[in-house]
């Protein structure tokens, strides 16, 4: 069983810059991949990013060189930092667990890009 809580979205200009956290209550956080997600108004939720237990990453392309993902294995936290924020990329983020074929999802965070 695992629980996770977002937390960071806001409201924020285009150019600005936010930083998601993502708090795991589980045993062994760091044997596991973590990913972002993000749903649209509208739109099916699609990966932004993802972090494999070794710490690989892989980013979807409209995020590339702007979104950072990285973990906190010691605090058992997920973190997006978002840079040059568009306002395509307003959103609720969600972070994501896998464990075997059980999924696990936070209750997602709102990020809102508009001046």
């Amino acid at each position: 069983q695992a629980q996770l809580v977002e937390s960071g979205g806001g409201l924020v200009q285009p150019g600005g810059s936010l930083r998601l956290s993502c708090a795991a209550s589980l045993t062994f956080f760091s044997i596991y991949d973590m990913d972002w997600y993000r749903q649209a108004p509208g739109k099916q939720r699609e990966l932004v990013a993802a972090i494999s237990r070794g710490g690989s990453t892989n980013y979807e392309d409209s995020v590339k060189g702007r979104f950072t993902i990285s973990r906190d294995n010691a605090k058992k936290t997920l973190y997006l930092q978002m840079n040059s924020l568009k306002p395509e990329d307003t959103a609720v983020y969600y972070c994501h667990l896998k464990i075997v074929t059980n999924h696990y999802w936070g209750q997602g965070t709102q990020v809102t890009v508009s001046s």
